[in-house]
């Protein structure tokens, strides 16, 4: 996260039913090339960087920064998702003072419809709940992208605006944590998200 959190960096792995959310690793690179130079992942996010330049800057151990968990199936980088603090200029109305956690995730085509990015992100959102009790989180995402929009309102998050940027409507929505002695375990996934 740009901004430095009150929690150690890494935390421990996060293991959910299916899943470890853990720091990245030199063996992850390959599945970070994938991520970055697929067309597919890339469609709302202003298309894949080219595989040679990518081959070229990533570093050894790509990705190894606070807020970030690989997502790890069966031993093997299915994706990413993480915890960013909003930048200045692109905070929202929300708490344009405070700079909110935004939570964004990538996964790798194959990945795709097994309810993988549901499970990873609510663990991640239940373990933000714990390190920062009663921050808000924000996701955004452009409306044309259903999978991030059903996936956004099965996580919890409620519409807070929508706006134009980059040639495409976008959608802003904020997931306010439950008080932790109200909430046991993260939200069960379900197949097919």
């Amino acid at each position: 996260m740009s901004e430095p959190m009150s929690v150690a960096w890494p935390p421990a792995p996060i293991r959910t039913g299916r899943l470890v959310l853990r720091e990245s690793e030199s063996r992850d690179r390959a599945a970070f090339i994938e991520l970055f130079t697929s067309p597919e992942v890339s469609a709302y996010l202003g298309g894949p960087r080219p595989r040679a330049a990518c081959e070229r800057e990533l570093p050894e151990t790509p990705g190894r920064r606070p807020g970030l968990f690989v997502i790890e199936l069966d031993g093997a980088m299915i994706g990413t998702v993480e915890l960013n603090r909003r930048d200045p200029e692109h905070r929202s109305r929300i708490r344009p003072d405070a700079g909110e956690a935004e939570l964004g995730y990538l996964l790798l085509p194959e990945a795709w419809g097994h309810g993988y990015a549901a499970e990873a992100c609510a663990a991640v959102l239940h373990w933000y709940a714990d390190a920062q009790p009663g921050e808000p989180v924000v996701l955004c995402t452009q409306t044309a992208n259903e999978r991030s929009m059903r996936l956004a309102a099965k996580l919890g998050f409620t519409e807070v605006q929508r706006y134009e940027a980059w040639g495409a409507q976008q959608w802003m929505g904020m997931w306010s944590p439950v008080a932790p002695s109200v909430r046991r375990h993260p939200p069960a996934a379900t197949p097919g998200s």
